[in-house]
């Protein structure tokens, strides 16, 4: 019989070991892509599935019901990925782009024509900062401002890096069509 996140959440509260192998198996696929478009690599990628983990176990108890139980899992895992941005960050600022892509046309169904894989992998080649704020903005829906506040840059840095961000995938897609 398969237990409810409920009483999963509950056993592991209590420090069920079965009941937290149980929760991880069930939304550890899930979360895997949050931390993939997050990460760098796999192994980063990893790294803030463990660490999003660890820390959705240790706050289990501070889950109060408001919203599904997966978005709260979710968001703890976001915040995973953005303090593993902060403690990686090696000089404190993304290094700029002194290269300015020149903007090319591409057929409007191009994008359509890539796999998710090439998506993600487009995503995780973009800089560190980058690539965090396209998600926070993109995926998560986050407003410069909140971004801003999360990692401790300007609202004008997060849409400077946004729309950086977005220029280099769109050069990468031209590139991709234009190999082909």
């Amino acid at each position: 019989m398969k237990r409810t996140d409920e009483e999963l959440r509950t056993l592991s509260i209590k420090g069920d070991g079965n009941a937290q192998n149980e929760l991880y198996n069930r939304y550890a696929p899930k979360l895997w892509g949050v931390c993939l478009r997050y990460a760098k690599n796999k192994m980063s990628a990893e790294d803030i599935l463990q660490e999003g983990f660890i820390r959705i176990f240790t706050y289990l108890d501070k889950y109060r019901g408001n919203g599904s139980f997966e978005g709260w899992m979710r968001r703890t895992m976001v915040n995973t990925a953005i303090n593993y941005y902060k403690k990686n960050l090696k000089t404190g600022k993304e290094m700029e782009y002194t290269e300015v892509f020149a903007a090319k046309s591409y057929e409007p169904d191009a994008i359509s024509q890539i796999s998710n894989e090439e998506v993600l992998g487009l995503i995780q080649e973009l800089p560190q900062g980058y690539r965090t704020v396209f998600n926070l903005y993109v995926i998560e829906g986050f407003s410069h401002k909140d971004i801003g506040e999360a990692l401790n840059i300007s609202e004008n840095t997060s849409k400077s890096q946004l729309s950086r961000a977005r220029g280099i995938l769109k050069n990468k897609v031209n590139k991709l069509y234009d190999n082909e």
